[in-house]
C-alpha cells in the first residue's frame, strides 16, 4: 500500500504532450540551474575524461558522441555514490560535490556532460507506480510514495538540425548506453531492483523500456516484480506519461517533484546517506 499523503499539493500531473504544447521538443545544450555544466567541478570531470567527440573540422561523428557518453557513465557509476536522495533539483555541481546522489542525480550529471560534449539533452516525464520501489522498502510500503516522478533521458546525437549532416534520431538513456540490444541484454537478466545495483547501474546491461517496444522483453507487471527473471519491460508501472521537456528543469517546474517540500525536508538528512544496497 504506497501513500499519497507525501504527494505536492495543487499540482495537476494529467497525460500531455510536454510544455511545447504539442510542439517538437528540441531539447538543447544550454546550462541550466540544475545542469550546470559551466561549474568548474564539471569542467574539471570533461577534462579528466578526456577529449570530447565534438569535432571542429566537420559533423559530429555519432560513434565518437556513443564512446564519451559510455566512458561518463562508467565513471560516474564508480565515483558517485549511490543514495536515496529525494532532491531531484539539486545541481549536478553540488552532486559532485557531495559524491553521492540518486539515479535521478546521476542522470542529471551524465546529461550535463553531454551538454557540455555538446551533444543536446531533453527528458520525457513519467509518472511511475510507487510499488516499483517495494523491493528497496520491504518494510516501509506504507510511505513509499503513491506515484514518483521519473525524468527519462534522452540525447540526439549527430549535428544539430542547423549545421552541416544530418542529425540522428534521439536515443534514450537506455538505448545510449546498448540497453536495448539483444545481446546485452542477455548479459545478466532483468533488473530486480533488489540488492547493490541501481536503474543507473542497470542500463548499460539491461534492456529498461517503460513502453512495451516490440524489441524489448515480455512485460511482468506489478505482481511479479520489476523486470523478473530476463523480462526488463517496465511499462505496467507506468501510470502516467507527462511527455518531453526541453530540460528536467523544465519537468519539475510544471510538475514539482516527487515528494511536497516539507517531506523533502525531513527525508533528505536521512535517505540522502542511505545506501542504495
Amino acid at each position: 500500500m504506497t501513500s499519497s499523503l507525501l504527494r505536492p499539493r495543487g499540482r495537476i500531473r494529467t497525460g500531455a504532450t510536454g510544455a511545447s504544447g504539442g510542439a517538437a521538443v528540441e531539447g538543447s545544450t544550454a546550462p541550466t540551474r540544475i545542469l550546470d555544466w559551466r561549474h568548474p567541478r564539471i569542467a574539471a570531470l570533461v577534462r579528466e575524461l578526456g577529449a570530447g567527440p565534438a569535432d571542429a573540422a566537420g559533423p559530429a561523428d555519432p560513434a565518437r558522441q556513443i564512446e564519451s557518453l559510455h566512458r561518463a557513465h562508467a565513471w560516474i557509476s564508480g565515483a558517485v555514490r549511490p543514495v536515496y536522495s529525494v532532491q531531484d533539483e539539486r545541481p549536478v555541481s553540488e552532486v559532485l560535490r557531495r559524491g553521492r546522489g540518486s539515479c535521478s542525480q546521476r542522470l542529471a550529471v551524465l546529461e550535463a556532460v553531454a551538454r557540455a560534449y555538446g551533444v543536446p539533452t531533453r527528458v520525457r516525464g513519467l509518472l511511475v507506480d510507487g510499488s516499483f520501489w517495494y523491493p528497496r522498502f520491504p518494510r516501509l510500503h506504507r510511505i513509499v510514495p503513491d506515484r514518483v516522478l521519473l525524468a527519462w533521458p534522452e540525447f540526439r546525437l549527430g549535428s544539430p538540425p542547423e549545421a552541416s549532416g544530418a542529425p540522428t534520431s534521439w536515443l534514450t538513456v537506455s538505448e545510449l548506453l546498448g540497453g536495448l540490444r539483444p545481446e546485452a541484454a542477455e548479459q545478466g537478466g532483468g533488473f530486480t531492483n533488489a540488492g547493490s545495483e541501481t536503474l543507473f547501474e542497470a542500463l548499460s546491461r539491461t534492456a529498461i523500456d517503460w513502453d512495451a517496444a516490440p524489441a524489448a522483453c515480455p512485460s511482468t507487471g506489478p505482481g511479479a516484480g520489476p523486470g523478473a527473471g530476463p523480462a526488463c519491460d517496465l511499462s505496467a508501472y507506468v501510470l502516467t506519461d507527462l511527455g518531453h521537456y526541453d530540460s528536467r528543469d523544465e519537468l519539475f517546474a510544471r510538475h514539482g517533484q516527487t515528494l511536497c517540500g516539507l517531506a523533502r525536508l525531513v527525508a533528505e538528512p536521512v535517505l540522502g546517506r542511505r545506501g542504495a544496497a
